[in-house]
């Protein structure tokens, strides 16, 4: 792509670096703080002294299992700790990030590195973003009306306010544009899968080294924020609106919702879904249909103008392949077997990502970042205050909307689905929100996150 620069070796695993005779030029990278110390007497003082036997590669199938076993880890956490049950944190994340924890206390400590295969990362990444498009059903936006397009274009303003707020920031605090773009909707808005996806890109094409680190870093603050500022906001509305005895006169008249209502998904994450080994066929070669698509037009728009990221073809195709199946061939699309294979690969491709960690990486961003993040926090509370709330009708409905648009504009959808739980088991339910909210928040959000970090992107370069 013009005006891309290309990543070099990270000077941490090229001995020449702190070994050689004769003084070395740094290496042209991108770096997330500017200007970056160089010279061999700094790197020799920050990097760790490795051994080349000390290191550890884990081959595909030893990766699999090792995400497996961050995966069982993260759950007996999230069921053994009531803080991370509260704050929806998945259980990727949190075993991953205690695997992260071991692994750093063992690089420091013994000076051992370890690297897990990044081909099996990426293919799950990419079936992930391949189960957002295949989700992509465009009928539903009849079924949520007005109000799902009137929400969407709400999120979407929030979008360029977030990512404003996160590049003004950085580059007044001397950093790297791009990792204010981090800081912004690819990790607040898009989660853990986008902050991998786009953190690969960004150290691959642009040498923003760490960026997945810095990613990851930013996605799991943002679901702690998320949750704590979506309830307490609705709250404060509800009560300065008196919206309470009005809400639950409106709402009383109507049928709570049950396990077998369409938005069961939603109200009820946990229910088991049943497929059968023919929708498991059926769903993989869908899946087989969206990567090879994004193979091919990753390949084949390499240098024009329309180049874009693999997983952003992989989503496109699956939106392609959905409604097609829908309204030219009119072949339903099995919704349950998309969603266990995309919450699977989502799961463990976090797993890898964390496990891929070097959290030493972060040290030098740890105070500018939490100014950013303390911005984009403020930032998102009084967006949801004065114009989500108020351009939702400021009603009941408009309350619940607001806490939600906290929970998946700082975290993720579950989060969004907490904050609104939350709410509705104390002040009645509120049909409309349970069924915008995770419409928006599980696929059409990602689609226009996509397209606008993208344009953001060009923009800086």
């Amino acid at each position: 792509m013009p005006g891309q620069s290309q990543a070099m070796p990270s000077p941490q695993m090229d001995g020449r670096y702190l070994h050689s005779p004769t003084p070395q030029r740094c290496p042209a990278t991108r770096t997330a703080v500017r200007p970056a110390p160089c010279g061999p007497v700094q790197r020799l003082l920050s990097e760790p002294h490795t051994h080349p036997f000390m290191h550890l590669s884990f081959s595909t199938y030893y990766t699999l299992i090792s995400a497996a076993l961050v995966l069982l880890v993260g759950k007996f956490l999230v069921q053994k700790i009531k803080f991370l049950r509260d704050f929806n944190i998945p259980e990727p994340v949190a075993g991953g990030l205690v695997a992260a924890a071991a692994l750093f206390t063992l690089h420091q400590v013994t000076g051992a590195t370890f690297s897990f295969s990044s081909d099996l990362q990426s293919g799950f990444m990419l079936v992930f973003f391949s189960s957002i498009g295949l989700s992509a059903n465009f009928s539903k936006l009849r079924e949520g009306g007005r109000a799902l397009v009137l929400f969407l274009l709400v999120i979407a303003v929030f979008i360029v306010v977030q990512n404003a707020i996160g590049i003004g920031l950085a580059s007044a605090l001397g950093l790297d544009p791009l990792v204010g773009l981090i800081a912004g909707s690819i990790t607040l808005i898009g989660g853990h899968g986008t902050a991998g996806a786009w953190g690969q890109v960004l150290e691959r094409d642009f040498g923003v080294q760490g960026a997945v680190t810095l990613g990851i870093a930013c996605a799991t603050f943002g679901l702690v924020i998320g949750g704590l500022i979506g309830g307490p906001l609705a709250k404060a509305l509800i009560t300065r609106y008196q919206l309470s005895t009005r809400s639950g006169q409106a709402h009383d008249n109507q049928a709570p919702l049950t396990e077998a209502s369409p938005n069961a998904e939603f109200e009820y994450p946990d229910q088991n879904r049943l497929i059968t080994a023919n929708a498991a066929v059926e769903t993989l070669a869908l899946f087989a249909g969206c990567l090879a698509f994004a193979e091919f037009m990753t390949g084949y728009s390499q240098g024009k103008f329309f180049q874009l990221p693999t997983f952003v073809w992989a989503l496109g195709a699956g939106v392609l392949i959905r409604n097609t199946l829908d309204y030219v061939f009119n072949i339903k699309v099995f919704d349950r077997a998309i969603d266990v294979f995309g919450n699977a690969s989502l799961s463990i491709y976090l797993a890898i990502a964390l496990l891929s960690l070097k959290l030493w990486e972060l040290a030098g961003l740890a105070a500018p970042l939490m100014v950013i993040l303390a911005a984009q926090t403020i930032a998102m509370g009084l967006y949801a205050a004065f114009v989500t709330f108020r351009i939702m009708g400021r009603n009941y409905d408009a309350a619940v909307l607001a806490a939600g648009h906290c929970g998946f504009g700082m975290g993720a959808t579950p989060t969004a689905v907490a904050n609104m739980q939350a709410i509705t088991n104390q002040y009645g339910p509120s049909h409309k929100a349970f069924l915008i909210v995770p419409m928006v928040g599980a696929f059409f959000i990602d689609i226009v996150n996509a397209a606008m970090i993208q344009v953001f992107i060009k923009l800086l370069h």
